[in-house]
């Protein structure tokens, strides 16, 4: 794997767009980071769970590498304190929105990777 490949990747990982933008492509980098983060901070408004891996627990291992797909922006809110109020008639939603938005940044990182790799545009 090429060094701009791996870099771009990890600041894909990092940041939501933060590849595309290393890789020249600014406008559509700028909107995958408004997307992401809206997505994100929308699912902790709306009380959405940030998951951790629990033990006995094996389906929380998926929950948490998709919340954790959201990169520096998870780290961010779980250092700001546990989220998920299972008593709220939002939770639902509020973890659909965390979860994908982790998702979604994940396949933007895959989308950095064909990008690099000379193989989409």
């Amino acid at each position: 794997m090429k060094r701009k490949t791996l870099t771009a990747m990890i600041l894909a990982f990092l940041v939501p767009g933060a590849g595309h933008f290393y890789l020249g492509k600014r406008a559509r980098s700028v909107v995958f980071l408004v997307v992401v983060l809206f997505m994100f901070v929308a699912g902790l408004l709306l009380h959405g769970k940030l998951y951790v891996a629990e033990q006995g627990k094996p389906l929380t291992l998926l929950a948490t590498a998709a919340s954790m797909g959201a990169g520096i922006p998870y780290l961010v809110a779980r250092s700001m304190g546990p989220f998920g109020d299972l008593g709220s008639f939002t939770y639902e939603y509020g973890t659909a929105f965390t979860l994908t938005a982790g998702l979604m940044n994940l396949l933007l990182i895959l989308d950095s990777y064909d990008i690099a790799e000379k193989r989409k545009e």
